[in-house]
Order: structure tokens, then C-alpha cells, then sequence
């Protein structure tokens, strides 16, 4: 039986309908949810912290040995780097800093998702090789938007909202001079990818194709990255991160 006809008489009835069934779709789509959490991170950026004090940079696309890495907030002051990776969730979020993975919980429906502490590592890892910082000059910072409940306890770094902000604020020993502030900021500039589509799309394929690696692979505790067999000096075998030396996490053969 040949449609076309009916579909062709319902489009002509109902065309209105098509540009809401986009707009919803929209609304839905992981793409838009992003750009609602980062939004708010921004937002409560300009109205919490002081400008003069506190400079923030957006959507910052940085060249790895393995491709890229997209980190979505870099605020960077004499107290240090915040490293924001954002996430825009609902329902009841379980995790624990060293658990590989995070469960979120909406009625009786649960998801397993990486790590976001893990996740926001090779970010950090990735600002320090670049910029030649040590670790207490840079700090990973997790911050959960839309309509979510931790129901573990979370290390201070991992907040709701503009929460992120009373952590930032309670880093007071100052890790950096003015002129450090200007040229890292400077280095951020000249060492971050185009903002452009193609590098977001070469992004993207980046991520899937690690993705698709990782269900055939062990996954390092760390990062989340792959992991090689490797060998100690008194010849015991081991597995070992794919991304060292910047990450060392290893784990046992069994």
C-alpha cells in the first residue's frame, strides 16, 4: 500500500506541528542540555565571582598525543586553575571518588555513567602538561545542574549550581602571580583548537572512537582511558595506563 498520499495530505493539515516536534526533540537532546549547564555555569560565574579577579574561559578545545580534549569552563586565578567539567542530570545521582563509574537513578530506571571526577582528570592532566603547572596549582571541579539528588556523600569538589563558586572562593592561599595569571591565559588562548564547527565534530568522532575502544579494553581506575600489559623492572606483569606518564593508574593481572 502506498502511503504518500496520506503522509502528503497530513503534512499539508498539520505542518504547524513540525516545527514543535523539532523544537521538542531539541529541548531533549544531549546537545541542548549541554548548552543549558553551561549557561548556568556562566551565569553564575559573572554574578559570583569577582571579573577582576577571576577569568573565565569557555569551551576550550586542546590538542592531546591522543587527538583532543574539550574542557567546558576554565577559571583562571592567583589561587589556582579550576578545571569545570558540567553535567546536566535529573533523578537520584550514587558515586564515590575512586568508583569508576556513577549511577543515576530516575524512578525505577538506573544508568550507569563515567566517573565525572575521572573524566575531568586527563582535562587536568592535559592544562598542566600545557601550561607546566605541578597539582596544587590546578583543581578539578564537577558541577551538577538541572533537577538532581546526590544520595552519597560527594568530595567538596563536586557541587550543585553555583555551588561551584563557595569552592573557588575557599581556595585563599594564592599558587600564582598576576603576571602568571596574564600569561597563562595568554598560553590557554594560543594553544586551544579554532571554536568552530569542524573542531567540534572532530571532537565528537574523537570521543566515539575511544568509546567504541574501551568496550573491547580494560578502562584505567584513574581516567578512564585504555590500558596496555606492561612490565615492571623485576619482570611482573601489569596493566598500565595507555595515556602515561601523564596518568599512572595501573591495575593487576588476574
Amino acid at each position: 500500500m502506498d502511503f504518500s498520499p496520506i503522509i502528503s495530505q497530513f503534512i499539508k493539515n498539520f505542518w504547524y506541528l513540525i516545527p514543535l516536534l523539532i523544537f521538542a526533540a531539541t529541548l531533549r537532546s544531549p546537545w541542548f542540555k549541554g548548552m543549558i549547564g553551561e549557561f548556568i555555569v556562566n551565569i553564575s560565574a559573572k554574578w559570583l565571582l569577582d571579573k577582576n579577579k577571576y577569568h573565565l574561559i569557555k569551551n576550550v578545545t586542546l590538542p592531546t598525543a591522543d587527538g583532543t580534549t574539550q574542557i567546558d569552563h576554565i577559571i583562571v586565578s592567583v589561587y589556582g586553575i579550576f578545571v569545570i567539567e558540567t553535567k546536566n542530570m535529573k533523578g537520584w545521582i550514587f558515586g564515590k571518588e575512586n568508583q569508576r563509574t556513577w549511577t543515576q537513578k530516575i524512578y525505577q530506571h538506573s544508568n550507569k555513567f563515567q566517573n565525572p571526577l575521572h573524566q575531568n582528570y586527563k582535562h587536568v592532566k592535559t592544562i598542566e602538561q600545557l601550561l607546566g603547572l605541578k597539582d596544587n596549582q590546578v583543581h578539578s571541579l564537577v558541577v551538577f545542574v538541572g533537577d538532581s539528588t546526590f544520595k552519597t556523600e560527594m568530595p567538596e569538589n563536586v557541587t550543585y549550581g553555583g555551588g561551584y563558586a563557595r569552592y573557588i572562593k575557599s581556595k585563599k592561599q594564592p599558587v600564582l602571580s598576576f603576571t602568571e595569571v596574564s600569561e597563562i591565559i595568554t598560553k590557554i588562548g594560543q594553544g586551544r583548537l579554532s571554536q568552530s564547527f569542524k573542531t567540534h565534530r572532530t571532537h565528537i568522532n574523537h570521543v566515539k572512537n575511544i568509546q567504541n575502544q574501551k568496550k573491547d579494553s580494560l578502562a584505567c581506575p584513574k581516567c578512564g582511558s585504555s590500558m596496555k600489559r606492561r612490565e615492571s623492572k623485576n619482570g611482573n606483569a601489569f596493566w598500565g595506563c595507555s595515556m602515561f606518564p601523564k596518568c599512572r593508574g595501573t591495575k593487576n593481572i588476574t
